[in-house]
C-alpha cells in the first residue's frame, strides 16, 4: 500500500481543490457555523496509528495476507500514478522491499462516529522491483472505517514533499472577493462527492470565495507538497490560479458510510502537470462539508506498472 512515488521532483501543486497556491478560501458564514457539530469517535488516535503502522509492517515482512486483511473490500489507493484498488495494490506491493521506516507527526481527525482521518510523514529505506526508491519524507494520509466492529482501511494517499523554494506565481496578487454579488444564493452540497466537488471548482471560476468558504468544514484539513494546513493557513493562499480552463477527468468515489464519502479525480491546467486530488465530504448535522483534501502531482513514469484507470 505505502509505495514509492515518482522519480520526478514534485512540483508545488497549481491546481485547485487543494494546492497551497491554490487553496480555497474564506471563513465559513455565521449559518454553518450554528449548524456544524464535529463528530468524535470512539477511538483512540494511538490505536488507529498502531493500525497504520501494523499495514507498513505488513509490507515489510512480506505478509500479504496480513496486509489483506487490513483493507476494506472497496479500498481505493490515490499515488502519482494512478489509482489502485485492493487487488491491484496488493499485487503491487509484492515488488516492494523496505529495510527500514520511520513516522513522525500523527494527527487524526474524526471523519464520523465510523470512521477517521490519520495523517502522518514516513521516510523509508526501500526498493521497487530492484530499484532504490527516494526515501521521502511523504506526506501520507489514511481513511479508516468501522465496518460491523473491525476497523479497516479504506483510503490511503501520499505526496512527496517539496522543500525547493519557488517563486509566486505570476498572478500571485490578491484577486477581489468575489465577482458575485455577495448576496448571491450560495448552491448547497448534498451526498454525491462528484457534484459537491464541481460546485466548488464552480465557485474558482467565477472567484466567488465566499461561496467556497460556506463549503469548508471549520476543522478542513489540507496536505500538500509543502505543509500540512488547516482551514485559516489554507484561505491565505486563495486566488493565486486560473482556474477558468482546468479540466477536470477521471472521476472516482468511495462510500465510507452514510455520513461520509471521498472523491478522486485528475486536474490539469493549461501549461501545467496534470495532478490527483482527493476530498473527503461529510454530513455535519445535515450540511454536507468539505473535511479533508489532498493533492499529488501525477507521473507517467517510473518503475511501477499501470494503476487501475
Amino acid at each position: 500500500m505505502k509505495k514509492l512515488l515518482s522519480f520526478l521532483p514534485m512540483l508545488v501543486l497549481v491546481a485547485a481543490c487543494g494546492a497551497p497556491k491554490t487553496n480555497r478560501d474564506g471563513a465559513v458564514s455565521s449559518t454553518n457555523k450554528a449548524a456544524e457539530i464535529k463528530p468524535t469517535t470512539s477511538v483512540p488516535q494511538a490505536e488507529i496509528e498502531a493500525r497504520e503502522k501494523a499495514i507498513w509492517e505488513a509490507i515489510q515482512k512480506k505478509n500479504y495476507d496480513a496486509f489483506a486483511n487490513m483493507l476494506s473490500s472497496d479500498h481505493l489507493e490515490v499515488e502519482a500514478d494512478g489509482i489502485y484498488d485492493k487487488t491491484a495494490i496488493i499485487a503491487n506491493v509484492k515488488d516492494i522491499n523496505i529495510s527500514d521506516i520511520t513516522f513522525s507527526d500523527w494527527k487524526m481527525l474524526s471523519i464520523d462516529k465510523d470512521a477517521v482521518i490519520i495523517m502522518y510523514n514516513v521516510t523509508a529505506n526501500w526498493t521497487y522491483k530492484g530499484q532504490v526508491v527516494p526515501p521521502g519524507p511523504y506526506r501520507a494520509a489514511s481513511a479508516w472505517v468501522n465496518r460491523d466492529g473491525k476497523w479497516l482501511d479504506i483510503y490511503y494517499q501520499q505526496t512527496a514533499v517539496d522543500t525547493t523554494p519557488h517563486p509566486p506565481p505570476p498572478s500571485a496578487s490578491q484577486p477581489a472577493k468575489a465577482a458575485a454579488s455577495p448576496a448571491a444564493k450560495i448552491a448547497e452540497a448534498g451526498p454525491d462527492p462528484i457534484a459537491n466537488e464541481k460546485l466548488v471548482w464552480d465557485t474558482f471560476r467565477s472567484r466567488n470565495y465566499d461561496a467556497f468558504a460556506a463549503f469548508l468544514a471549520s476543522d478542513f484539513v489540507e496536505v500538500e507538497t509543502d505543509a500540512l494546513y488547516d482551514k485559516a493557513g489554507a484561505v491565505k493562499a486563495v486566488g493565486r490560479f486560473d482556474a477558468s480552463k482546468a479540466e477536470l477527468t477521471d472521476w472516482k468515489t468511495v462510500k465510507f458510510d452514510n455520513e461520509a464519502s471521498a472523491v478522486t479525480f485528475v486536474v490539469k491546467l493549461p501549461g501545467a502537470p496534470r495532478e490527483r486530488h482527493s476530498t473527503i465530504w461529510v454530513n455535519r448535522n445535515g450540511k454536507w462539508m468539505a473535511l479533508f483534501h489532498q493533492g499529488t502531482p501525477e507521473t507517467t513514469t517510473g518503475t511501477r506498472p499501470a494503476a487501475t484507470q
